[in-house]
């Protein structure tokens, strides 16, 4: 089965929660800290395997997650990391993060990996925490969650030419005829369903990938017929080969033309850029002759004659498409919504919001859960480390302007606490 989209939940590994131990040792104070530092959670990561060419395994796994790493240990002993997730996706493989709608990964080369969710950062121990004013910390540090990404997989096939046209112009029969490639053949229209790869062989030694595409109709850019779903397979084309049925027994053919081009521009105005070679297919027909006469009155271009049933014509093309591939370098899929690695500087947005809801205040803010996560609550000196970030964080001054009083509830996540001046 080829599948070529999917949405998919991504969930990295929880790091191990730091250890709050003490050393026995003489003339050290309480101990001194012994606690290690909890193991790093698992990374989800994406690579890419030529061997493969659908993704129809995120069809039945639509949930990936990452192991949590092992809790610190005393005598200083780290817990261990989590092994990462390798997920093998096929060449062409496009990820965007639906909460941006950024493209965060486009994965094109055999083996090229890309790390998609990943565990934040390791959770200290209280051996962590060791200063001079504060030589015996009693506190250590939970593990934070890892990263959670909901995420759209495309793939988007890597071939060097695409075959495009209406439904039955012989595209399936031209990729049989000059590749090991078997597509299905018959005398109805969408009998091509999926895409097909063939490589194809040219004499001279000289090979290029080809696809045969789905057969377009009018208004398949909005997604009429098979629609959209397979014109984005040919925007890592390099050459656009545009198949025509010259018979003319069902349609005519520089309607079909029109019909075609207008739906590649109207899909992505890069196709206009994109070499085109337009092919006159079934020119064994009886009106194909007098069809291709009244094309070329029409169309300036070079229109390359086969009759691809029986092989006729069809050297000259691999010829001419080869010679042209010759000349244009391979091209990335980059856009617009391409994430970016340059680092914007904006004004930090305020980290938290209160409400009163309840006659509790409700405090909100990834920064301020985040911190309650990683806070242990099991000794004097955490909860008022924990009191303390929070009061750097603004919030305590943020409570008094909104007429907070002494022993008010407030409430993070599901903990309640009561508010003291």
């Amino acid at each position: 089965m080829f599948v070529d989209e999917a949405i998919v939940e991504l969930y990295a590994g929880t790091g191990g929660n730091g250890c709050r131990a003490f050393r026995r040792e003489k003339g050290v104070p309480l101990g001194g800290p012994f606690g290690g530092n909890g193991g790093k959670g698992a990374d989800i990561i994406f690579k890419v395997d030529s061997g493969l060419n659908t993704l129809l395994d995120f069809k039945y796994n639509r949930i990936i997650k990452g192991s949590n790493g092992a809790n610190g240990l005393g005598k200083g002993m780290h817990g261990k990391n989590a092994e990462n997730i390798v997920v093998l996706v096929p060449p062409g493989t496009v990820v965007t993060d639906l909460s941006t709608n950024l493209i965060i990964a486009d994965l094109t080369e055999n083996g090229e990996e890309s790390v998609i969710a990943k565990d934040v950062r390791s959770k200290h121990g209280n051996i962590a925490f060791f200063t001079k004013t504060n030589p015996a910390p009693d506190y250590a540090e939970n593990g934070e969650p890892g990263e959670y990404k909901k995420i759209k997989i495309e793939l988007k096939l890597m071939a060097d030419v695409g075959l495009v046209g209406m439904p039955s112009v012989g595209k399936s029969t031209i990729i049989s005829k000059l590749s090991a490639s078997r597509p299905k053949i018959a005398d109805y229209p969408f009998t091509t369903l999926k895409p097909n790869l063939g490589v194809v062989r040219v004499p001279d030694g000289r090979s290029f990938v080809l696809a045969d595409l789905p057969g377009l109709i009018e208004g398949a850019s909005l997604g009429s017929g098979l629609g959209d779903k397979f014109l984005k397979h040919a925007e890592r084309t390099r050459v656009i080969v545009h198949v025509i049925d010259m018979s003319g027994l069902y349609r005519n053919p520089y309607d079909d033309y029109k019909i075609i081009n207008n739906e590649l521009k109207s899909y992505s105005e890069k196709f206009l850029e994109k070499p085109q070679i337009i092919v006159a297919n079934k020119m064994d027909a009886p009106e194909a002759s007098k069809n291709l006469k009244e094309f070329k009155e029409k169309v300036k271009e070079e229109v390359i004659e086969i009759t691809a049933i029986n092989g006729k014509g069809l050297d000259k093309l691999v010829y001419k498409v080869a010679d042209l591939l010759d000349k244009l370098p391979k091209e990335e899929l980059k856009n617009e919504n391409f994430e970016s690695h340059v680092v914007y500087k904006y004004k930090e947005e305020v980290p938290f919001t209160i409400t009163k809801e309840n006659d509790a205040w409700v405090i909100k803010g990834e920064k301020v859960e985040k911190l309650l996560l990683m806070s242990r609550f099991d000794t004097d000196e955490a909860v008022l480390r924990f009191a303390s970030k929070l009061k750097k964080m603004g919030i305590d001054d943020e409570l008094r302007k909104l007429g907070a009083l002494e022993g008010d509830t407030v409430k993070i996540l599901d903990y309640e606490f009561e508010y003291k001046e």
